[in-house]
């Protein structure tokens, strides 16, 4: 189960699609999540990796440790 809170402009948006769409709030909240969850873990895993940097391969060693000279 997830709620969340809507500012309330968004919240009216939302609303009035759903109206005259005939499809629910839910519908269209969860269509939104799904169609950015992709880009956001993206955007939020980057920036994590960013601040905790950790060993970094550049392409030449990665060919050379999965002994892909070409």
């Amino acid at each position: 189960m997830l709620a969340i809170k809507l500012p309330e402009e968004m919240e009216k948006r939302l609303a009035y699609l759903a109206h005259k769409t005939g499809r629910t709030k839910t519908y269209y909240a969860r269509e939104a999540i799904l169609a950015y969850m992709e880009d956001l873990e993206d955007i939020y895993l980057s920036l994590d990796r960013l601040e905790k940097p950790d060993k970094r391969w550049s392409l030449e060693e990665l060919e050379k440790d999965l002994d892909l000279d070409r």
